[in-house]
């Protein structure tokens, strides 16, 4: 598959759309930027669909003619099931078929670590966590998540349409928690594994966990890395401060043990 140029980003709006708006396009790519939001500062060299993703004649225009799908748009706090629904899983479900009958080869999908929440983080000297771990979704939002991971493997199956699924961590300019300096991804670190997802050939459907390549690091990035991702990030040097403020992380607390984090006792609910 030649090199994708034209990419929908979706979610454009939203926090880890923004910061991807201003890293892709260094890697080439013009973007048509999605979002139910307006999106603010609009660039000469980005185009604008205003659409929600339940529009689904409105989404199959806006994926017209381009190369590949950064696909970020959705709720992405827990919330009541019957607006995870709607966004989250009818929402990515028309995503797919509009890629698919425009001819779209390539999604990169935003799944999250939230998929595999409940399952424990490794203790010092254990085995980073796999890809293949079973998923044990910690929310609605988890749960779809672990959906959509399983719709790429359809629409791979079926239709040929390859995914790439991230289960992304935590991406801000730095980590804010203890916990987040294991599962902390650099917005840079997070452009190159989305600009490997779209480069990469002969993906199928392959999920990889999405973070820089921190000291504390919890789970297994070879599925990254065998793309071509090369971490250049650590959250270590943010460690000192965060344990003096903070303390040191302790494992008998689900919050902090567990991959999902607060998500497993007490999660944040959207709208935020």
């Amino acid at each position: 598959m030649p090199a994708p140029r034209s990419v929908l980003l979706t979610g454009a709006a939203g926090g880890l759309g923004t910061l991807m708006r201003d890293l892709l396009p260094s890697y080439g790519y013009a973007l048509r930027l999605l979002d139910v939001m307006p999106v603010e500062g609009v660039r000469d060299t980005e185009e604008v669909v205003t659409a929600d993703l339940a529009d689904r004649a409105a989404l199959r225009e806006a994926v017209r003619g381009m190369d590949a799908v950064v696909h970020l748009a959705g709720i992405s706090l827990e919330a009541p099931f019957e607006k995870i629904l709607r966004s989250n899983i009818e929402g990515a479900y028309h995503l797919y078929e509009a890629a698919r009958e425009e001819g779209v080869r390539r999604v990169v999908f935003a799944s999250s670590n939230h998929a595999v929440g409940y399952t424990p983080a490794p203790a010092e000297g254990e085995p980073l966590i796999p890809v293949d771990t079973p998923r044990r979704p910690d929310t609605f939002y988890g749960l779809s998540k672990a959906f959509g991971e399983d719709l790429a493997q359809l629409y791979w199956d079926k239709h040929g349409l390859e995914t790439v699924s991230v289960r992304i961590g935590s991406c801000f300019p730095e980590p804010t928690t203890v916990r987040m300096l294991s599962v902390w991804m650099s917005p840079a670190d997070g452009a190159r594994l989305f600009h490997a997802a779209l480069t990469a050939e002969d993906v199928g459907h392959t999920v990889v966990y999405g973070s820089s390549a921190n000291t504390r690091l919890w789970w297994d990035l070879s599925s990254a890395r065998a793309l071509g991702y090369e971490p250049q990030d650590d959250s270590e040097p943010y460690a000192a401060k965060l344990i003096a403020e903070q303390g040191e992380l302790d494992r008998s607390n689900p919050e902090q043990g567990l991959l999902g984090g607060h998500f497993t006792t007490n999660p944040p609910i959207w709208p935020h």
